[in-house]
């Protein structure tokens, strides 16, 4: 197979099917009860699991980049490294895996959200794959994936049935912190950077699409934590004793 693919194409089905073997390490795992008692729960769980490793290595991975090297920050366009191309080579077989593991287990329909955001990340960290621009622009946008590790923490709480639990009041209040300074603030700074380098910018019309599709995503989706975490009362989903009721959909997509 390798005899066929380019390079990054090999570089990329490795990195994919890395996920994959940290896939079927983490179904080994022990899980929560009311997690094992449902299917689509055992699913959710070991595929919040993976985003959570992803998430971890990624995010440290872009900050510990723009640290050593700041000229990522100055030039989204050119500037890149061999550590930060490897970063995002790493991200784009994290993001295939997924989109393949939400598709293949039958779950697209229910995940229709996530596989948007996962056809733009793709279309644009492929990009900068193959063209090796805006190297430096993805490696700022994993900044995002900061966030990410008490986004997907938050899930698995839920999924626990722990809502009640300190570490959910905590990862609450942190998660919105984290949720405006390394995803708004990083998605504000890229359409920034695109709108004020247009003109000299590579298919810069199309990157400004996806930022702005994303910037409504992301925006919407702060409306819908701030409203789920602190200003509704206690969902009826979940009963007194933890378990929950057949409403799966509405209950993870708040």
């Amino acid at each position: 197979l390798c005899l066929w693919l380019g390079q990054e194409q090999q570089q990329l089905l490795v990195c994919a099917l890395l996920f994959r073997v940290v896939d079927q390490f983490l179904q080994r795992l022990p899980v929560p009860k009311v997690v094992q008692q449902d299917k689509f729960y055992a699913w959710r769980w070991r595929n919040l699991s993976v985003s959570m490793v992803h998430s971890l290595l990624t995010g440290t991975w872009a900050v510990t980049c723009v640290v050593v090297w700041p000229e990522t920050l100055q030039d989204l366009h050119l500037y890149h490294t061999p550590l930060s191309y490897l970063l995002v080579c790493v991200s784009t077989g994290y993001f295939v895996q997924d989109a393949c593991d939400i598709i293949y287990t039958g779950h697209a329909r229910s995940s229709w959200e996530f596989l948007l955001h996962h056809v733009l990340v793709l279309s644009c960290f492929l990009y900068a794959i193959c063209s090796q621009l805006y190297v430096a622009g993805a490696v700022v946008a994993l900044f995002v994936e900061v966030n990410s590790v008490t986004l997907h923490l938050r899930l698995l709480l839920k999924l626990a049935g722990a809502q009640s639990t300190p570490l959910y009041q905590i990862n609450k209040v942190v998660n919105i912190i984290t949720y405006v300074i390394f995803r708004l603030f990083t998605q504000f700074y890229l359409t920034w950077y695109i709108l004020s380098n247009y003109a000299s910018l590579d298919n810069a019309g199309f990157f400004l699409i996806c930022m702005i599709v994303m910037n409504i995503m992301m925006s919407i989706y702060l409306y819908r934590l701030i409203r789920a975490d602190f200003f509704t009362r206690r969902k009826s989903s979940i009963t007194q004793n933890g378990t929950h009721n057949n409403n799966l959909k509405k209950f993870l997509t708040d």
